[in-house]
């Protein structure tokens, strides 16, 4: 075997890859053998480090120099400095947006000091691609201590133990949920896990799947011999196309190695797994929705009951959980109930997956322990807000979430806060908003996604969504009237109460949410004919300050309306009935002199 005096692990998460992370692992190993270092360094692809905004991320060990934003011509360097003569280069360190200094390694960088990885454990620490790599972190001990040491029903008491509820976004008690499915009567049974991830902004279950595999096949493989089934599906999107490629791969070796199959470590147990490549409908994301796509039906949900535990996949009995939930289990069985209940809330307990987005500074994926604050995420591994702007919302859960605002900010993360908050847990998005996110505005693009995304079947959905859109969309045109508050607030408690899956009755929470805590940018719309927040075009005006205009004529040039004018050296007029809102004067001047109102 050849061992190596170092490993380089260049990120080959999907968001490195599409900002060169490859081109950077085809220099590194270029310029190795240029410098006959080739026999002493080895390259290592990973999965995903969660710090997206960053990369391509580098990480040489065994220093553990972190390496960000590298380049393929930043590489000779590395190899020359570092790697030959020992000389960490500090200008591709991360750097400290408040003290400005050089961090050089992982755990001292902001972003991951309050992470709690146990579901991100591996990614970007091993090749995805490689199962010896995810065994020597401990892979496959947790499924060979079920089946060869406990019965299904201890299996299950322990998952109960544990705490765990579903990540996907309805937070049922994933060991309650096993033994629903264990209970039911059937010859045959079935394992699905819903990787159909369709939240704009989300890519939770998408860096589990790209960048540990195996940790969702061994969940699975748990959860088989838990409930009795000797076969499971992953339903996947096809718009994952490396996810996919990898866990082609991963179940390929885990059979390859008896891991997967039948008799499995000698215990009688047999057990596949099969990939469902959906098509991106949102809807699916709903269990029935889902099961009727696997069976080649129209993604639609049905009533429930029966429940899929009792008659799913077939009309047998199957289990339905997402790829974060089934990530937890192999450490769950491993270190024991009690350690994973030890960590997180009363009633919220282990770890939680979000994806950080929108107007922070350092975006990408975070792991925290239940409990942690919306402060703590957005300021401490989040940055702040760009530009130092003032914060003003974040979008919890989705496009079915909710917003929160700035004095809630101390709301500890966990199933039930939010809820009261009127958001939910959702897979785990988090879109943070600053002062110039106008929330009518957000809730309409929302509710426009979630509306195209019905799947029409039943009628509060399809059409209440529908009048609830067109009332949106008046309101941010300056059409609103008198009464469309009271009329929006009615049809989302109707939907809420009415629709037939739970896609239709979370679609109205971002309306709800925005007209609770922000009802007063409601009214200005509807009142004043005013956008507080200058979004929305045609409530907006632009106006020219005397005082600051130097009448460099910028602004005329790119007007495409002709709608300013003025002469040369002096203060430059717009005419509002010209202008069409475009902003593209205000972009041009370089002395604040346009303003919006």
């Amino acid at each position: 075997m050849q061992i190596y005096r170092g490993h380089v692990l260049v990120c080959a998460g999907t968001g490195c890859v599409s900002s060169g992370s490859r081109k950077v692992k085809a220099e590194m190993e270029k310029q190795l053998e240029a410098f006959k270092l080739e026999q002493e360094i080895k390259v290592v692809e990973t999965g995903c480090h969660g710090f997206c905004e960053m990369g391509p991320i580098v990480i040489v060990y065994p220093e553990g120099i972190f390496y960000c934003q590298v380049k393929s011509e930043d590489v000779k360097e590395i190899v020359e400095e570092h790697l030959l003569k020992g000389r960490p280069v500090k200008r591709l360190m991360f750097k400290d947006r408040i003290t400005e200094e050089m961090v050089p390694h992982y755990n001292d960088i902001d972003f991951y000091k309050k992470q709690n990885r146990i579901v991100l454990r591996n990614c970007g620490f091993i090749n995805p691609e490689n199962i010896k790599e995810y065994i020597a972190r401990g892979g496959y001990e947790a499924l060979a201590k079920a089946l060869t040491e406990m019965t299904p029903e201890q299996v299950i008491e322990e998952v109960k133990a544990s705490g765990l509820r579903g990540r996907g976004g309805g937070g049922f008690p994933t060991g309650l949920k096993w033994g629903f499915a264990r209970a039911a009567k059937g010859d045959k049974k079935y394992v699905i896990c819903n990787a159909d991830e369709g939240d704009p902004g989300a890519f939770m279950d998408r860096s589990i799947l790209e960048g540990d595999p195996h940790a969702l096949i061994e969940g699975m493989a748990i959860a088989g011999y838990a409930i009795g089934a000797d076969e499971g599906y992953i339903y996947v999107r096809a718009e994952y196309p490396l996810a996919i490629k990898r866990l082609k791969i991963a179940i390929a070796q885990a059979h390859e190695m008896g891991l997967l199959g039948e008799d499995i470590f000698r215990s009688g147990f047999n057990f596949k797994l099969n990939i469902k490549e959906g098509a991106g409908a949102f809807v699916c994301g709903e269990e029935t929705a889902l099961i009727a796509s696997i069976e080649g039906r129209r993604g639609e949900p049905r009533v429930r009951p029966p429940f899929p535990a009792n008659k799913g996949l077939w009309g047998k009995p199957s289990n339905v959980n997402n790829v974060e939930t089934f990530a937890n289990v192999s450490k769950i069985i491993a270190k024991g109930s009690q350690w994973y209940a030890s960590m997180g809330t009363e009633k919220s307990k282990g770890t939680k997956v979000f994806a950080l987005t929108g107007k922070v500074k350092n975006t990408g994926l975070a792991e925290v322990t239940m409990g942690l604050t919306l402060r703590e995420i957005i300021f401490d591994i989040g940055g702040g807000i760009i530009n130092n702007k003032k914060f003003k919302a974040v979008q919890i859960g989705g496009p079915s979430g909710g917003c929160i605002p700035e004095e809630l900010l101390d709301l500890p993360i966990d199933y039930d806060s939010l809820i009261q908050a009127g958001a939910m847990m959702g897979s785990g998005g988090l879109v943070v908003m600053d002062e110039d996110t106008c929330m009518v505005e957000l809730a309409r693009f929302f509710l426009n996604f979630t509306q195209l995304e019905s799947c029409g079947k039943c009628t509060p959905c399809r059409e209440g969504t529908k009048i609830m859109l067109d009332i949106l969309e008046r309101i941010t045109k300056g059409e609103g009237k008198e009464g469309d508050i009271e009329l929006l607030q009615s049809l989302a408690e109707t939907i809420k109460s009415t629709a037939l899956c739970g896609l239709g009755q979370t679609a109205p929470n971002p309306v709800l949410a925005t007209l609770r805590y922000f009802r007063d940018e409601y009214e200005a719309h509807i009142k004043e004919k005013r956008c507080p927040a200058g979004v929305c075009s045609a409530l907006t005006s632009y106006t020219i300050l005397e005082d600051k205009c130097k009448g460099c004529t910028a602004c005329a040039r790119v007007c495409p309306v002709q709608a300013i004018s003025g002469e040369v050296k002096k203060p430059h007029k717009i005419d509002s009935s010209k202008c069409i809102r475009c902003g593209a004067c205000m972009e041009t001047c370089k002395f604040s002199a346009i303003i919006k109102k």
